[in-house]
Formats: C-alpha cells, sequence, structure tokens
C-alpha cells in the first residue's frame, strides 16, 4: 500500500478524533451492550457448544450443524446476513470462507458493503472489473474517510469479489444524513434530503430496549466506553419517552433501513441472485435491525449468520441470536499500532473543507479553541478539503509538536495552533 500506514478502529476513532462521526459509535457498542443484556451466568463445560470450536451451532435447538447441508440451503435463501466486529480479523476470516462456499452451491450472487456510501458505486464497479488497483481503489472511495479501519481486513473479500467477477454494492448512505437525524429527528429532514429512503418500520420492543441500554451507557460513559450489563431497567424506563432517546432510535434505524433498502434492491434486480451483506453484528442480531426492516420489504427470509467466541456458547446463546453460529476460539484482534496524535474532534467534510462536527471536552481540540461548526480549510500550510487529508496530517505530528491551523467560522478566517502533549495516550 505505498507509505500509507493504517490502523485499528478503535486506534482510528479515538487518534483522529471521530473521523467517522459520533454515530460510529453506535454500532461499536450496541453488541457489546445487547449481549450484556442477553447474559447467561457461568459457562456450562457440559454444554455442547463448548466443544464446537470450528462447527456450525443452532442457537435454537442448541444442537451442531452439518456445514455442508447449512450451505446447501443458505444458498437458497434470498439474502444471507453475514455479522462482523469490524476489528476482528478471525471474523473477516470466517465471512471468506462461508462467500467461497457459497458461491460454489450459487454463483449468482451478489456482495453488499456497510463499510460504503452509495455515492462511491461507480469506484465499486471499476473495482470489481478489474479497472483499478488496491491502492487506487482505496484512495478512490476515500477509505479512511468513509470507513477508517485496516483496509488489510477487508482486501480478501474486495479481492474475493474481483476474482469471481461477484458484483459488489454500496450498502450505507452519508453518515451526515444519519447524525442530522440523531440530531433532529426524521421527520425533521426534507423529502429531498433522505437519500431516496422510505420511512423505516418502527422497532420492537426488544430492539428498542437494547437501544436504549446503549443510549444510557453512551451518555455515561462516552462513545469510547466498553459496554456492561450496569445498565438498569429503571434507568431504561426513564429515557423511551424522552425525544434525544427518540432521535437517537431514528438515526439508528436509519441507517438499518438504508442497508435493507439496498440489499432488497439487488435482490429484486436479480431474482435468482444470493444476495450477501457483509455488516455489524449489531445490526442483525436477533433479528434486529437490518433483518426487521427486510421483512417489512418483503424479505422475511433472510438468513442472519454470527461467528461467536467459544465462551459465549459455554454461557448459553439464546435461542434468537441467529439462525446459526460459528464457534471460533478467543478473537484475534488487529494489533495496535503505536499511539499517534489525536486533536478531538468528531469531523465530516464540509464545504470548503472540514467540518467540525463535535469537539470532546478536555482534548487538544478544546484547548485550541477549536469550536463545533468551525471549517479547518488548512493544517500546518497544507490546504485540506477531505476529512482524510486533516487525519493524515494530524497522524504524522510528533509528541510536543505544534500544530497550525487556518479554520473558517461565520466569514472570518482565524489562525490557530495545536499543542499535542509530550507523551500520546496509547489507544483502548
Amino acid at each position: 500500500m505505498g507509505s500509507k500506514r493504517w490502523t485499528g478502529p478503535q486506534a482510528t476513532a479515538r487518534r483522529h478524533g471521530g473521523l467517522a462521526s459520533w454515530v460510529a459509535a453506535i454500532t461499536l457498542a450496541a453488541t457489546a451492550v445487547t449481549s450484556a443484556a442477553h447474559a447467561h451466568g457461568p459457562a456450562d463445560p457440559h454444554s455442547p457448544a463448548c466443544d464446537a470450536v470450528g462447527m456450525w451451532f443452532d442457537p435454537a435447538t442448541a444442537e451442531t450443524l452439518a456445514a455442508d447441508q447449512l450451505m446447501a440451503k443458505l444458498a437458497q435463501r434470498p439474502v444471507v446476513l453475514l455479522g462482523e466486529t469490524h476489528d476482528n480479523a478471525e471474523h473477516h476470516r470466517w465471512q471468506l470462507h462461508i462467500l467461497a462456499a457459497l458461491h460454489g452451491r450459487n454463483p449468482d450472487m451478489v456482495l453488499g458493503f456497510e463499510s460504503f456510501p452509495r455515492r462511491v458505486q461507480p469506484i465499486l464497479d471499476q473495482w470489481v472489473k478489474g479497472e483499478l488497483g488496491a491502492e487506487a481503489f482505496l484512495e478512490a472511495v476515500d477509505w479512511s474517510t468513509i470507513w477508517g479501519f485496516d483496509p488489510a481486513l477487508y482486501l480478501p473479500l474486495f479481492h474475493f469479489a474481483r476474482q469471481n467477477r461477484v458484483p459488489m454494492i454500496a450498502l450505507n448512505v452519508e453518515r451526515s444524513l444519519v447524525s442530522k437525524v440523531g440530531e433532529e429527528g426524521w421527520a425533521a429532514i426534507a423529502a429531498a434530503e433522505r437519500a431516496g429512503l422510505s420511512d423505516p418500520a418502527p422497532p420492537g420492543a426488544a430492539y428498542r430496549d437494547s437501544l436504549a441500554r446503549t443510549y444510557i451507557f453512551k451518555q455515561s460513559h462516552g462513545e469510547e466506553g466498553q459496554a456492561d450489563a450496569s445498565v438498569e431497567e429503571a434507568d431504561i424506563s426513564s429515557v423511551i419517552g424522552t425525544e434525544d432517546f427518540a432521535r437517537f432510535v431514528e438515526a439508528q434505524l436509519t441507517w438499518d433501513r438504508a442497508m435493507a433498502e439496498a440489499l432488497a434492491a439487488a435482490r429484486q434486480s436479480r431474482p435468482a441472485a444470493l444476495v450477501v451483506g457483509i455488516l455489524g453484528s449489531g445490526h442483525i442480531r436477533y433479528r434486529h435491525g437490518v433483518p426487521h426492516q427486510l421483512a417489512d420489504l418483503g424479505i422475511a427470509q433472510a438468513a442472519v449468520l454470527l461467528p461467536v467466541e467459544r465462551m459465549e456458547a459455554c454461557n448459553g446463546l439464546p435461542a434468537d441470536l441467529a439462525d446459526a453460529v460459528f464457534v471460533i476460539d478467543a478473537a484475534e484482534q488487529v494489533a495496535t499500532a503505536p499511539p499517534k496524535a489525536r486533536l478531538g474532534v468528531f469531523i465530516e467534510t464540509g464545504d470548503g473543507g472540514v467540518r467540525v462536527r463535535r469537539v470532546m471536552e478536555n482534548s487538544v481540540a478544546a484547548a485550541t479553541g477549536i469550536a463545533a461548526d468551525d471549517i479547518v480549510v488548512s493544517a500546518a500550510g497544507f490546504p485540506v478539503a477531505r476529512s482524510g487529508e486533516l487525519v493524515e496530517i494530524i497522524q504524522r505530528q510528533a509528541p510536543g509538536t505544534w500544530l497550525p491551523l487556518t479554520i473558517r467560522r461565520g466569514g472570518e478566517a482565524i489562525e490557530l495552533v495545536a499543542k499535542f502533549p509530550t507523551v500520546f495516550e496509547p489507544a483502548e
């Protein structure tokens, strides 16, 4: 990949001050909070799932499944959803193996990715046709801005699609739309600004409950906390009827609906194709999120598949977790790169620069005097038009350095200097 350095997701989110905006944190936390809400006490070493590493397991029957029979059935489904934790290398290896198994049974396949907003669809088409190299492809889609996770995790999946000429589709919409829904509510968004999305189906009570847990934990610990089971039922009741929580739910539903509509459209355009979605587990666990929206769109038979670690399986899996799970050993997380500079802002590409959506408390940005809605137009003397450009400049800063910034606030240009600490804290 030339000289460009890529890092893991939590490191990316923390060091770059939330380059993908606050909405990315919803899904990063949702799976952990939902899992905590369904925890099952001590592991039972006599559970069949404890001996099922490397095997498929049916949560509903607590029995192992024959892989060949399962794959044959899945290949007949209209949509198959493969969950993941975005920075888990083992999850992506599992996805690649499933793609190969399904493709061998139904080569008429379409592969959709949560990681891509719809505006980059022409670039995905170019990649699949073999018209772009890997580095050119990542640059063209502006990977560091739209997703930010180590591309090495996803490239084997992209190469699989390219090698087999499997169409890749972008499932997502711009994060700015989801953020705006979270700030103003779905009803406040003009129809012309909804990226063509129809009204999302209302969430079920269980999904609303799990989102309430995520919301409460996020409010208490921030986007970077690790979820646990500490959320009380009384706390959930206290937020369910609030306007802020309602907007939070609508933001998540917008995300779910966007991906469901893209998957459904792919199936409609190719009725015989097997449409496979690669997306975060938080969007599909318990058939909440995307499966629920797909059912509202007329596709009730979408299959939900998840990788689970041995200890999670030993603890007992809820019967409605997924159609099937694959049991793996303890996850191999992507190695964290050495700590790098963090400005402490949530940003997005704006008009004529990089817009600051939010400034984190006690951050370098806060000490510098950067404010929400500022437009960063240059950094270190270099003009910045995209958030990825600002991210790369920040990454290059050494401990103790000063970074000159030019921002536009209203109609006025302001010169600021961001002063980085002499020691960078490691990403958690």
